[in-house]
């Protein structure tokens, strides 16, 4: 897995601009929220609801033989901004305990409402595993 950073630009803080792989299996997890394996919410805050919808992912990865480092690519939808933003530090300390500094191409969408309630945050992802002989 390749990050790519043009010539001149300043690194981006918590993404990546792009990603190149060399694919082998190519791994599409659907939008995840903030509920356990029993579908139930444990918190409405942001900041848990994020950590479980990681969680979910890295739990579907690993029935693929997949781990967090084979994101390549993550989308996060949040139908709450002013809780996002203060809440960014937290969710910085999720990420760099479930993810350590591996950061992919990503995009944040703030929406009107999410499916679940009371989802406040989904995220998707696409991982990579590595060609294998």
């Amino acid at each position: 897995m390749q990050t790519l950073l043009p010539e001149g630009w300043a690194p981006p803080i918590g993404y990546s601009n792009g990603i190149a792989v060399d694919a082998g299996r190519i791994i599409f997890v659907a939008g995840q929220v903030g509920w356990d394996a029993q579908q139930r919410f444990q918190s409405e805050a942001i900041a848990p609801q994020f950590d479980q919808a990681l969680a979910n992912i890295l739990d579907i990865l690993a029935v693929a033989g997949a781990k967090g480092e084979h994101i390549c690519r993550m989308t996060a939808y949040c139908c709450d901004k002013p809780a996002y933003m203060a809440a960014r530090r937290e969710l910085g300390a999720i990420w760099r305990k479930r993810m350590g500094n591996h950061y992919p191409a990503m995009s944040m969408i703030f929406v009107s409402d999410l499916l679940d309630n009371p989802g406040k945050i989904e995220l998707e992802a696409t991982a990579v595993l590595p060609r294998t002989p």
